[in-house]
């Protein structure tokens, strides 16, 4: 039989482990607790037909200025929305079918960066120096942090955009922000996968201020066209030509590059380099005026674009500028061209090309 002082001593140091694991891990059962309390808050507040003022907000662990936001059960079953998370599921099971890692919660599996890391990792051909198995809920943000700020270097995103995701937002399992971040890999990443268009969801903003909890209700449009979230387009002569006749490839390039050449010296310009002096835009602007016999006036795009949003406004520009003149839409982004994607570059060439190519 244990001492009485052997054992004051034991239930001292379990006290002690258990204050230890309540700060800095997901699993203690107050905190768990404390989420359930909060979740339960809010979706009865969410579907209260009362003013947001009613609400009790010490019902809510809420830091003064504090703000969340959560999906109205109406748009969690959307049909469209049901789609959407079922598509990114198989996309992601897929890619990490090898590491025998099945996703059937996106809020629940990806929260930590665990699987998160796992698929940037497959994706991007990298590995992430941070330690695999975490419960700790620092450690586990450690890693969020790392993943997300590798993404958002990747994607180099306009600074508004990265606001559609943070640290805390996936940490809090906010599905908003975790679909956000998984349609803007899958675009970046060109997944094979169709992406459903104008998944808008309905949420409400939840802030306490001045001890009262205020809500805002908007709507969060998730997806828009496929052309702009990322779907899937089939695949084409440049498709082919990539991956099975790049000698060939060489031959489109020189022609592309002579056609371009045959106008842009005009303005005693010349294409050296077709992998990246399109890039920035500028030339399929001066293209398309010379073509289409106008002048481009110089405070309608930038001369020598610096930034990325800057290059990417030029080429939506010119993509403008082909549609006013009739051409099919070319099946590339700004963003790709202005990231030295060749094969978006040579789509958008073409596209001109398969008009003018006639034209002295």
């Amino acid at each position: 039989m244990a001492s009485p002082a052997k054992t004051a001593a034991t239930l001292k140091k379990d006290k002690k482990e258990e204050s230890f694991l309540d700060k800095v891990t997901t699993l203690g059962r107050k905190k768990k607790g404390k989420e359930d309390d909060i979740n339960d808050v809010g979706k009865n507040a969410l579907e209260s037909p009362g003013s947001p003022t009613e609400f009790n907000p010490e019902s809510f662990i809420m830091e003064e200025g504090e703000e969340r936001s959560m999906i109205e059960p109406d748009s969690r079953e959307s049909l469209k929305l049901k789609e959407l998370i079922e598509v990114l599921k198989k996309w992601i099971n897929e890619e990490l079918k090898d590491k025998r890692i099945i996703v059937r919660d996106l809020e629940e599996d990806l929260y930590d960066g665990q699987i998160l890391g796992n698929l940037v990792e497959k994706l991007a051909g990298i590995k992430f120096e941070v330690r695999e198995v975490m419960q700790s809920e620092i450690f586990q943000k450690q890693k969020l942090k790392s993943i997300l700020d590798y993404v958002n270097k990747l994607l180099n995103l306009p600074r508004w955009n990265k606001d559609k995701w943070s640290v805390d937002a996936i940490h809090s399992r906010n599905l908003v922000a975790i679909l956000h971040l998984l349609v803007a890999l899958a675009f970046h990443f060109k997944a094979p996968i169709m992406i459903p268009q104008y998944v808008v969801i309905k949420v409400v903003v939840v802030q306490k201020k001045d001890g009262v909890l205020q809500t805002t209700r908007v709507e969060e449009e998730i997806t828009a066209t496929n052309e702009a979230i990322g779907g899937r387009f089939e695949r084409d002569a440049f498709d082919t030509l990539f991956d099975h006749a790049p000698d060939k490839l060489n031959v489109v390039k020189k022609s592309l590059i002579s056609f371009a050449n045959k106008h842009l010296n005009k303005l005693n310009l010349e294409v050296m380099d077709l992998d990246t002096q399109f890039h920035d835009g500028v030339f399929f602007i001066l293209l398309m005026g010379l073509l289409e016999g106008y002048y481009v006036p110089l405070h309608c795009y930038h001369m020598t674009p610096t930034t990325f949003d800057e290059k990417v406004h030029n080429v939506n520009l010119a993509l403008d500028l082909m549609d006013d003149a009739g051409l099919p839409k070319a099946k590339a982004r700004a963003e790709d061209v202005v990231n030295l994607d060749l094969k978006s570059t040579l789509r958008v060439l073409y596209n001109i090309f398969t008009k003018y190519k006639n034209v002295t």
